[in-house]
């Protein structure tokens, strides 16, 4: 099964120059935590609400901050037409529950997250991806040595 049948094609985008205040009212009118952000018809970077609450927030910066500021820059993504497993165990690699979708000419055309491979028929390989995907650790581990709170 490839990607395109599995993935949303209906994504908003927001741009590097928007405030953080858009994204966020934007995650939230969409009921998203994610949003990819597009510049000159390509993508330029991710911004998660995580991103707000820690980039942003808790580092002090104001509403009106600009989302190129805060946004992840370098972001892993996948083509339309790969193939469904193969992006659900490079998610899991990843740690990561979406992946923006492009088309051979870089162009954004959608997202697939760990909900939409579930509803598709490769349901076990979803199963499979979020166990690994919640493996304690990981680039996004809270605790300061990068391991888990349960090994600490």
């Amino acid at each position: 099964m490839q990607v395109s049948e599995a993935m949303c094609s209906q994504v908003k985008i927001a741009t590097p120059g928007q405030s953080i205040r858009d994204a966020a009212r934007l995650m939230a009118q969409i009921d998203a935590g994610v949003l990819p952000v597009g510049e000159n018809d390509r993508l330029a970077g991710m911004i998660t609400d995580r991103d707000i609450a820690v980039r942003a927030v808790a580092a002090g910066k104001g509403p009106d901050t600009p989302i190129r500021e805060i946004m992840s820059k370098e972001v892993k993504y996948c083509f339309e037409d790969d193939d469904i497993d193969e992006v659900a165990f490079e998610m899991a690699e990843l740690k990561v529950r979406r992946m923006p979708v492009l088309n051979h000419e870089k162009r954004l055309v959608g997202i697939v997250s760990l909900g939409d491979i579930a509803r598709s028929e490769a349901i076990d390989t979803a199963g499979t991806a979020l166990s690994d995907i919640s493996e304690p650790g990981g680039e996004h581990c809270q605790s300061q040595d990068g391991s888990s709170a349960r090994n600490a």
